[in-house]
């Protein structure tokens, strides 16, 4: 609608000019035609001459001008339509066809002389971990070179369309099944040499072919995206886990102190686990949630993480934004949303007053009480660029105070007597 009404204005704009410009050349003309006439005409009759043809001087002037204008004004035009065809038929981002085009095209391409038909769906596997954890332009990036990988695979007879948000899918005239399968796999060997970032790009990728003229190309066109479904399935389970690996690491790369810090608090988190008496399993969940609970800083500005001074308001908020951040990414796979749950309830509190739920009590996964609590000791004990690590007895008192506040209280006092091995002081009796 904006780009209607911007070609809208453009266009009257336009026709306000030539109008503009004819009559100024008017007006201009009246006004010096007489005095231009009588400083050429050396004398009289010449005089009169050039005064009765002078009109049609003035008439054969503008009409250049003015064919000169419109001319121009109509390659605008004939521009602009071009412009509208395009962006009807094509995808912005990509720049491949969109998905009205192939249906379009669909049924004229869907004729005897063309079968076999094949048809090719594609998915970008990780788009949505990449868009959570490094934001949407590295994965419009993405997006970008996987189209051209796509292409590069293709014939010119070839049609190649974005379908969806991830996927792409590709008609290929006069294909056989085998001729199809070869294409997937040059798309394949193309993503494997083509790096991004710090991962390579991944496709999923089905396929079928419509052989005689009885087949509804619909169906051939399900059974290639039920294939590449499959194949998603079977393909993301390890996928997924290295795209996990590689946000951690580039999280570490953009903020080294964060390796340490998740490191220590995984540690420090399993022999909170050993001193409860959970099981092996539970006691192995936590150290991993430990490495994984500040995963979601990778979407936070490196001046924010890195910053020595006290954080603003708005750099609060966006810091505060970072357990939402790791469960969007984590809960992309299946087998870590239990973990998942636990990094975005990892900054709850006790009495209900955490981020970002407002969880109390035993509304939060025990995994993330002890989180909570193994992250602010080694927040506690460690040196930060705005502050000092506190003194033993410093954090002691500190986690005794908060104790029933932003600490589970049972776990609180289990830590310090079990595998601090110091006294408990309830802050009563100090009182």
């Amino acid at each position: 609608m904006r780009y209607k009404m911007k070609q809208k204005f453009e266009f009257q704009y336009e026709c306000a000019k030539i109008c503009f410009i004819y009559l100024v050349l008017g007006f201009l003309w009246i006004y010096f035609s007489d005095k231009i006439a009588y400083y050429l005409a050396p004398s009289k009759d010449t005089f009169l001459l050039i005064n009765n043809y002078k009109g049609w001087v003035y008439v054969i002037i503008t009409a250049i001008i003015l064919y000169l204008l419109i001319s121009e004004f109509f390659k605008k035009v004939e521009q602009s339509k071009n412009e509208v065809l395009y962006l009807s038929y094509h995808d912005v981002l990509t720049g491949v066809y969109n998905r009205r085009y192939y249906e379009q095209e669909i049924k004229w391409l869907d004729i005897e002389k063309n079968l076999p038909i094949s048809i090719i769906m594609a998915d970008v596997n990780g788009l949505k971990m990449i868009n959570d954890a490094f934001g949407h332009y590295t994965g419009d990036n993405l997006l970008q070179k996987s189209a051209k990988a796509i292409k590069s695979a293709c014939r010119p007879q070839d049609l190649l369309a974005r379908w969806g948000g991830d996927e792409f899918i590709v008609l290929l005239p006069n294909t056989t099944s085998a001729e199809a399968e070869a294409v997937s796999d040059r798309i394949k060997d193309i993503c494997k040499m083509e790096s991004f970032k710090m991962f390579k790009i991944s496709m999923s990728i089905g396929w079928d072919t419509k052989s005689n003229k009885e087949t509804d190309l619909e169906e051939v066109l399900k059974n290639a995206e039920d294939h590449m479904y499959k194949y998603k399935i079977i393909l993301n389970q390890g996928l997924r886990g290295n795209l996990i690996n590689t946000i951690v690491n580039a999280l570490y790369e953009k903020n080294p102190r964060e390796e340490q810090h998740s490191e220590r608090v995984g540690d420090v988190s399993q022999k909170i686990g050993s001193a409860l008496d959970l099981s092996d399993i539970e006691i192995s969940k936590l150290k991993v949630m430990g490495h994984l609970h500040d995963i979601g800083k990778i979407a936070i500005d490196e001046g924010i993480l890195n910053k020595a001074d006290h954080l603003t308001e708005s750099e609060r908020e966006k810091i505060n934004r970072h357990p939402e951040i790791g469960f969007r990414i984590l809960s992309a796979s299946n087998e870590m949303i239990e973990i998942a749950e636990c990094i975005l309830a990892h900054h709850e509190r006790w009495d209900g007053k955490g981020y970002p739920r407002g969880l109390s009590g035993e509304e939060i996964p025990l995994a993330a009480r002890i989180i909570s609590l193994a992250d602010s000791y080694d927040a506690m004990t460690s040196e930060r660029p705005y502050r000092n690590a506190l003194s033993e007895e410093k954090f002691l008192q500190e986690i005794r105070e908060n104790a029933g506040s932003q600490f589970d209280p049972e776990i609180a006092r289990t830590f310090v007597e079990k595998v601090l091995k110091k006294q408990w002081e309830p802050i009563d009796s100090e009182e």
